[in-house]
């Protein structure tokens, strides 16, 4: 029943791999919806069982990235044990995982965007996966990428599309500049995955600029790591409450609301998660009013999410 109930909201909608890929992370509320014992056998069955129901939800876009863990490994076992076909599968390259499966490891990825990251990481990722979409993983302003010719040729040059991901509080300024990037007189990126949510609104404009222009938008962390879900201000609790869903059915809603974007990245960590998220939702007027002014300045959003816990 749910699963009919949200598969016409599906094809929007993407399954984010980050929770799901590795033992630790920082959302809020994953402690509590993955196995007690975060083995690799215990978390690749958790990941089928999500798969499982997102594509029975009709979602047809799974995104992963080398520094998620395993999540490529996965996803690609899944994909081969279900002989499903008609999934696009997206992976970012640029952050190692370095914490070798220890939730307690004092550092959980390293950041590099050097030409000789991307060639082994991307020898890595399609020795795993066919992927439709392969992404520099958050990209900020003082990445060498916008010096780097031979890095932005050898990207140009791999045969399928490439993107990037943002994050930070400049990510307008950083949305623009990649997008300028040029290699043979061609655009480099076809397509972006940013940060956006009710709470950080502050990339839409750079977003919806790119989208007129025929890029791909996707929208990344719309719960805010859990918080939008797990601590909702009051006018998200109160509009859940009003039209009998989750406030993280308000959060996904806020995003799908949006005009210019073209898929929005659920990170549910089970299945229970993934339906809540799903919930369809309807924001009047009214709603949006309420949610207008729920935005905090970039860089104390920033400073929090820095803040939260690897658990």
């Amino acid at each position: 029943m749910v699963a009919a109930l949200v598969y016409v909201v599906g094809m929007r909608i993407a399954l984010g791999m980050a929770a799901l890929g590795r033992p630790a992370y920082i959302n809020l509320g994953r402690d509590t919806a993955l196995p007690a014992d975060r083995t690799v056998e215990a978390m690749r069955a958790a990941s089928f069982e999500v798969l499982d129901a997102a594509y029975a939800a009709g979602i047809r876009w799974v995104d992963a990235a080398r520094s998620y863990g395993r999540a490529e490994e996965f996803v690609a076992a899944w994909l081969a044990d279900r002989g499903v076909t008609d999934v696009t599968v997206s992976s970012k390259w640029g952050y190692e995982y370095t914490a070798d499966w220890r939730p307690d490891a004092e550092v959980h990825e390293v950041k590099e965007h050097s030409l000789a990251r991307f060639e082994r990481q991307w020898t890595e990722t399609r020795a795993l996966l066919e992927v439709g979409l392969y992404q520099v993983h958050s990209l900020t302003g003082d990445s060498p990428l916008f010096t780097d010719r031979d890095l932005q040729a050898r990207m140009a040059d791999i045969g399928v599309p490439v993107g990037f991901s943002t994050s930070g509080p400049a990510q307008v300024d950083t949305i623009r500049r990649a997008f300028d990037i040029e290699v043979g007189g061609r655009r480099l990126f076809s397509s972006v995955q940013s940060t956006f949510n009710l709470l950080e609104t502050s990339a839409g404009p750079a977003l919806a600029e790119a989208h007129a222009e025929g890029a791909r938008v996707m929208l990344k962390e719309v719960m805010a790591n859990g918080r939008l879900a797990m601590r909702p201000p009051g006018p998200v609790a109160d509009i859940a409450l009003r039209h009998g869903v989750g406030p993280d059915a308000v959060a996904m809603a806020g995003a799908l609301a949006q005009p210019w974007a073209d898929l929005v990245l659920s990170g549910a960590a089970s299945v229970a998660q993934l339906y809540a998220n799903l919930m369809p939702v309807h924001l009047d007027t009214a709603d949006h009013e309420m949610l207008r002014d729920l935005a905090e300045p970039p860089g104390q959003y920033w400073a929090t999410r820095s803040a939260l816990t690897w658990t």
